[in-house]
């Protein structure tokens, strides 16, 4: 797929592992560039590669060989604090499991990209703002143990999109909710993804979720398999 200055590209990835024995080889040769304000789902069965890729694109493991481009920058042979201070300033991260810190406030963990990045106080209206789209205006001084899974999930949502990174990564985001809540999390990235004008690459088994993206590109025993636009 041909895009004009893409904001994530990936060229001939590889990426395997040595046990000494023998060699597993995960990735097999990934290519793919995103549009700027594109959502991609990226499905395939367990092996596939998915968790594997989405690592690399966020520059926390280094592939075997090929390049990760991020808004025009290569990737995979930076120093890791570069790559810290890159992924700071570039990428939202949504996980499964929430990844919230047990003894902050909601406010507090949506203003920890911020905090890290020497930003919490001028961030601090952005923070209540954003949990307050995500439904949680009265929610600022809850601790995660307070707060139900959805609840915790939109916290996550908001701090990743709290300091405005033009990529979110998202793995399995509603993987540990129940059907209910797990579309009223998808329906808020959706939305926020929209209006904030990001770029959603997102990880899922959920062929419901998948549906809702731009585009869906399908892994196999580490390959892409298939590569279509859904709209």
């Amino acid at each position: 797929m041909s895009i004009d200055n893409p904001i994530l590209e990936v060229r001939g990835l590889l990426k395997s592992i040595d046990s000494g024995t023998h060699r597993v080889d995960i990735l097999r040769g990934i290519s793919f560039a995103v549009e700027r304000g594109q959502f991609v789902a990226i499905m395939g069965p367990s092996g596939s590669g998915k968790s594997t890729l989405l690592g690399l694109l966020a520059g926390l493991d280094t592939p075997s060989a090929g390049k990760v481009i991020l808004d025009g920058q290569e990737i995979q042979d930076l120093a890791e604090d570069d790559m810290a201070v890159l992924r700071g300033r570039k990428i939202g991260f949504v996980f499964q499991s929430y990844q919230l810190v047990p003894t902050l406030t909601a406010e507090e963990n949506v203003l920890l990209p911020l905090d890290l990045a020497g930003d919490g106080f001028a961030g601090a209206g952005r923070a209540r703002g954003l949990l307050e789209r995500v439904g949680l205006a009265d929610r600022f001084d809850h601790y995660p143990v307070q707060l139900s899974g959805g609840e915790q999930q939109r916290v996550a949502l908001a701090r990743a999109f709290v300091g405005r990174p033009p990529l979110i990564l998202a793995d399995e985001p509603t993987g540990n909710l129940d059907s209910a809540n797990g579309k009223h999390v998808l329906d808020i990235l959706v939305e926020l993804n929209r209006s904030e004008g990001t770029t959603l690459v997102l990880v899922t088994h959920n062929r419901e979720l998948a549906a809702r993206a731009d585009r869906l590109v399908t892994l196999h025993d580490g390959r892409i398999a298939s590569d279509e636009p859904l709209v």
